[in-house]
């Protein structure tokens, strides 16, 4: 079966230098990249240690960094030296509000974000719309916690490229 779906594709472009706008972003996210992912979920004891847990590594941005990769430093090595870092990010208290209605919405959840330096020098912060994303999907309370997540990333967006756009 195939279904296709519309996908909005958010990009932010500033003038704030990419290692600002890096450095701005990160200080917003937490991260579990030291212990890896599955850390928080086999040393929790029960629901509140797990929710407890996943509060603890998640900035002040309500996400953390669960993945970060370097495609710029990668694409160096091919003669094509770039500024961009793609992260996967998430706070599995929020997936957990789509995914208890379309078991589905786990394909999506976490995020990516891509933040780079396009040719003019301007930064980038580029993501896809979550709600877009899971647009096949019909469920009506799915769709209002999906819409929260899309909120949620605009405001780190602009925080993370203080609020230029």
């Amino acid at each position: 079966m195939l279904e296709k779906t519309t996908v909005d594709h958010i990009t932010l472009k500033t003038a704030t230098p990419f290692q600002m706008v890096v450095k701005a972003f990160e200080a917003q996210v937490g991260t579990v990249e030291d212990v890896g992912c599955r850390s928080i979920p086999e040393a929790a004891t029960d629901r509140q240690d797990f929710e407890r847990r996943v509060k603890a590594v998640l900035g002040p941005g309500g996400f953390t960094r669960l993945a970060t990769f370097d495609h710029g430093r990668w694409a160096a090595f091919e003669g094509h030296p770039h500024k961009l870092i793609m992260y996967i990010i998430g706070n599995p208290l929020i997936a957990i509000t789509m995914i208890q209605h379309d078991i589905e919405a786990g394909l999506d959840v976490p995020v990516r974000v891509a933040i780079y330096e396009d040719a003019d020098g301007q930064t980038r912060f580029v993501y896809n719309k979550p709600s877009t994303l899971m647009g096949n999907l019909t469920n009506a309370a799915l769709h209002e916690a999906a819409l929260k997540l899309d909120e949620k990333m605009l405001t780190l967006a602009n925080r993370a490229i203080g609020g230029a756009q």
